[in-house]
């Protein structure tokens, strides 16, 4: 059992976050939402446009570097919105210098990496939280709920299509993205919290076969992908992936068809019940189904203030973890397995080494 130290009871939960980009005013916003039992206080960027933007924004004091913040902010947790293949080392930075740390998806883009931040942290005697913010979309709950009832039955196959758009110019917005080493293709990044729930709702794999390729990007990584799926239940499966989509995100969903239900959550990023029909009638169904669908103009959905509150009650001693290291290391598996499959040509099964 680790000893993570005494909760934080008496005062408000001091958050920092590094990285003050695209995904940055989620985790802004998602503070400014908690603010009786958090605070910012400080942002971290290399950019200072961007860093001088975000302190402006939320009144927390700018660093140029991380070691800059470790050294002088007095932060309980560090947040990671910076290019995914840095946080294996930042992990282990700011897990040495004693702070809880939450990042981003994918929490890493080698698995080595994603065992090692695993491991500084427990050695450290911190908490890392991966976000996994899409889980808590009233659509994907509902689905959820649907799936604990044991409602589907036998679960015989599961479809994901994941339809975007990125042009060349959102590649071309900095260095890092598609790159293998800093980023990752459309699976490892766009569709990273579309993988997480292949195992989160259907249950652990025992297979993967995947096929990648660069069609019309200049980018390292891929911009389209299939992967098929075989869980230990014997359910089949694929993920379908582009990000070539003409001319904007299309569609972000996922299928489920069992022996006694089927379900579809479709929009552009799981946000509408499309298709909900089972053998036996629940009381969910007229209660729930018709609000659990919603409008969104982001992919990103609307789950970081509620995925904040697990973490501000998880520090204060009230909850446990919903997405640990641990956690997370389950859809990097998945993840890191299609792209060894799509590499050799070969099926993969799971788990992976560790």
């Amino acid at each position: 059992m680790i000893n993570y130290g005494q909760p934080i009871i008496d005062r408000r939960v001091r958050v920092a976050l590094v990285g003050c980009g695209r995904i940055a005013q989620n985790h802004l916003s998602a503070v400014n939402r908690h603010l009786e039992r958090a605070e910012l206080v400080a942002v971290c960027d290399v950019d200072a446009n961007a860093r001088n933007r975000a302190a402006e924004v939320s009144g927390a004091r700018p660093f140029a570097s991380l070691t800059e913040l470790l050294g002088n902010a007095d932060a309980d947790v560090v947040v990671l919105a910076t290019p995914s293949g840095l946080h294996a080392d930042q992990t282990i930075q700011i897990a040495r210098s004693g702070r809880h740390v939450i990042t981003e998806k994918p929490m890493a883009t080698r698995w080595e990496d994603g065992k090692r931040m695993v491991h500084a942290c427990d050695n450290a005697g911190v908490r890392l939280f991966v976000v996994k913010q899409n889980r808590r979309n009233a659509t994907l709950q509902l689905l959820k709920r649907a799936l604990d009832k044991k409602r589907f039955g036998r679960i015989f196959m599961v479809t994901i299509n994941v339809f975007w758009s990125r042009p060349q110019a959102y590649y071309d917005s900095a260095r890092w993205r598609g790159t293998w080493e800093f980023d990752g293709g459309a699976f490892m990044n766009q569709a990273s919290h579309y993988i997480d729930l292949l195992d989160w709702l259907i249950g652990p794999i025992e297979s993967v076969q995947a096929y990648t390729a660069t069609l019309a990007r200049n980018i390292q990584v891929e911009d389209t992908g299939v992967m098929a799926v075989r869980w230990r239940s014997g359910a089949l499966g694929s993920v379908n992936v582009t990000m070539l989509t003409h001319p904007k995100n299309l569609e972000g969903s996922i299928t489920i068809i069992g022996e006694h239900g089927t379900a579809r959550i479709g929009g552009v990023a799981v946000n509408e019940i499309q298709h909900w029909e089972f053998a036996q009638p629940d009381a969910d169904d007229d209660a729930l189904v018709g609000q659990a669908s919603y409008q969104t103009t982001s992919v990103y959905g609307f789950g970081h203030p509620l995925y904040y509150d697990n973490v501000i009650r998880t520090l204060r001693g009230e909850d446990e973890a919903e997405t640990d290291g641990r956690e997370g290391l389950r859809s990097l598996e998945i993840l890191i397995a299609s792209y060894l499959s799509a590499r050799d040509g070969r099926r993969v099964s799971l788990p992976l080494d560790y």
